[in-house]
């Protein structure tokens, strides 16, 4: 049996791509694999912010169409990359062990936590989610739009005499740059995007063979987590307009979920934690996004 990976060409894709190969090779010894790079619209256009550009989907939709058209078999993503539909005729597969959801600071020699920045620091993020929870814990902060891929970004810190850059944990932990990392920042200073951390592995409805091979990584705690997250994500309609984020923490007895969601200025920012049972997450997060939105709309009003 042979299946084709389709995946973006940026480094972090690719090591995340090869990561998922090499655990499933282990699983399924007989299976030989082989890796396809697909161009995205997020990658060709790389002069403007994302939320410039268009939806969620900038990185994925070129690749689900050669998984439609049957030139790939599976795709590696990204899970927060994600739109919350998937075109009809796709869907997950089960989902790997998550890695560190926390977002990090990369700074400067000299800093090693948000509290070390001096008054008026630079920061650079091209998330609106980064941009407004940094503001809200350091109002003082100047934070400059950036993109690109880990290694650009880390190198813009020197070349655009930034006091650092915002970043995913996850990202930076799977291309082995660990030690560039200054400090986490905390899920109740920074609430993650939803799921991220997560891979997403997507394949056709009826495939049924990649399934069975690929369910060979499922992690329950992980699609407990991505579940509940992306059902907050649903139910504010989210997209990468707004700042919005989703943790679910899970604990003995049941799940925490936190949820943020603002307007694009960062002028409201409603934050909220609900808790629940394990086996309705994603009831859990479509009713956190039900009361967030009770509150923004109050807010407004």
């Amino acid at each position: 049996m042979k299946i084709i990976v389709g995946t973006r060409g940026s480094k972090l894709a690719v090591t995340q791509t090869n990561w998922v190969i090499d655990k499933l090779k282990e699983k399924n010894p007989s299976v030989e694999f082989e890796v396809k790079i697909i161009k995205t619209k997020g990658d060709i256009i790389q002069n403007v912010s994302l939320d410039k550009i268009g939806d969620k989907g900038l990185f994925v939709k070129e690749i689900e169409q050669q998984l439609i058209d049957g030139d790939i078999d599976m795709a590696v993503h990204s899970m927060k990359d994600m739109p919350s539909s998937l075109p009809h005729g796709l869907k997950f597969a089960g989902i790997p062990k998550r890695e560190d959801p926390r977002d990090v600071l990369i700074l400067k020699e000299g800093y090693s936590s948000i509290e070390d920045l001096p008054q008026g620091a630079t920061i650079g993020t091209g998330s609106k989610r980064r941009k407004h929870q940094l503001l809200k814990h350091r109002p003082d902060l100047n934070i400059v739009p950036i993109r690109g891929n880990v290694d650009t970004r880390i190198r813009k810190i020197k070349d655009e005499n930034l006091d650092g850059i915002v970043l995913a944990a996850s990202g930076i932990l799977r291309v082995g740059l660990e030690d560039k990392i200054s400090c986490y920042l905390p899920t109740d200073i920074v609430v993650p995007a939803p799921a991220q951390g997560a891979l997403a592995i997507e394949i056709r409805e009826d495939n049924y063979q990649v399934e069975v091979v690929v369910n060979s990584l499922r992690d329950e705690l992980t699609e407990l987590q991505v579940s509940a997250e992306r059902g907050f994500l649903d139910g504010v309609n989210g997209s990468c307009h707004i700042p919005m984020g989703a943790y679910c923490e899970v604990k003995e007895n049941g799940i925490k979920l936190t949820g943020l969601f603002g307007d694009q200025e960062g002028k409201k920012l409603i934050i909220k934690s609900i808790e629940g049972d394990k086996d309705s997450p994603r009831e859990l997060g479509k009713e956190l996004a039900k009361l967030v939105l009770k509150e923004y709309e109050k807010y407004e009003g």
